[in-house]
């Protein structure tokens, strides 16, 4: 082997570390989870950079800005790692997914549909790694570094691929209490009398949609009370603070506990709204980690229930 080769330089070193400055924004947080010191990796980015013969990074006191050459080699390298590590992990483990996978969801969701299935999926691959975020605000995947995020309702066209898991209706309830107090609507214009529990972010939708004598109706939700969460929402209408429109998926244990009651059924117009697995990529060029939990999710997520009427439900005893 020849002294030059010896002494070349690990080009995929190279690309690992220019990759980590750039996610973590800078060369000390590169350089701690790295565990190297600060000017070691600042080494490897300017050797980089002199190989290359151009600038990635514009470097000033307070921060890292890339180039056009650096944003370039971080979109592609960052597919070249995760096709290696997909790789290495085919052809060390025979297939099985192994590594972490970061999914993203809104906290009812996370807690209703995704937290029951965390443990089978952590049996059945024992060398994955979760990260689970739950918020209701919509993330950049690519900026929150998420493989996965579960979206209810009808997606907007993006750079993303969604996989649909499910659907559901949606229904109108309130408590027992609340109908007794305040009595029950039995026409969308009733609502006029009644607190509309509604939502607080600007992607909601601001009505209730009905059909009245063959008329889609929309009834404003009203300024009295709005949360941005789904599980809030749930518990103000269980507590008897007002009205909720509800995913069946979401309202189905309480309709069948007696916490939550239907109205105005009459006028529901059955809509459904889906939920999709949507992630970034194509989906022959994933990481064998985040296919098989897309998998997993696309034969256990069972929305069969939530696309039935809660008037069946509840007299049916289902």
């Amino acid at each position: 082997m020849s002294q030059s080769t010896v002494t070349s330089p690990d080009r995929f070193v190279e690309l690992q570390t220019f990759v980590l400055v750039a996610q973590q924004g800078s060369f000390s947080a590169a350089a701690r989870q790295r565990e190297v010191s600060p000017s070691a990796v600042s080494k490897v980015v300017a050797r980089l950079e002199s190989r290359l013969g151009v600038q990635l990074l514009r470097r000033s006191t307070r921060r890292l800005e890339l180039t056009a050459e650096g944003e370039q080699l971080l979109e592609q390298g960052q597919q070249l790692l995760a096709d290696w590590m997909a790789l290495e992990s085919a052809v060390t483990q025979q297939g099985q997914p192994s590594g972490l996978v970061r999914i993203n969801a809104s906290s009812s969701t996370g807690n209703r549909l995704l937290v029951p299935l965390v443990g089978q999926i952590m049996q059945t691959w024992p060398g994955l790694q979760l990260d689970l975020s739950f918020t209701d605000h919509i993330v950049d995947l690519i900026a929150a570094r998420a493989d996965i995020a579960l979206r209810w309702g009808e997606l907007r066209s993006s750079d993303m691929v969604a996989r649909k898991l499910g659907s559901t209706r949606q229904v109108v309830v309130a408590s027992p209490e609340y109908l007794k107090r305040f009595g029950k609507p039995e026409h969308p214009d009733d609502l006029a009398n009644h607190v509309r529990i509604g939502w607080n972010y600007p992607r909601a939708i601001p009505h209730w949609p009905f059909v009245v004598a063959g008329q889609a109706v929309a009834i404003g939700m009203g300024d009295v009370l709005r949360v941005n969460d789904g599980e809030a929402m749930a518990n103000l209408a269980k507590a008897g603070a007002g009205l909720a429109r509800l995913s069946l998926y979401h309202a189905w244990d309480d309709l069948h506990a007696g916490c939550l009651q239907p109205v105005l059924e009459d006028f529901n117009p059955g809509e459904l709204q889906p939920i999709h697995a949507v992630y970034v990529g194509k989906p022959g060029q994933l990481p064998v980690r985040t296919r098989a939990v897309l998998d997993f999710l696309a034969q256990h997520v069972d929305l069969s229930h939530a696309e039935r009427k809660p008037v069946h439900l509840l007299t049916a005893g289902a």
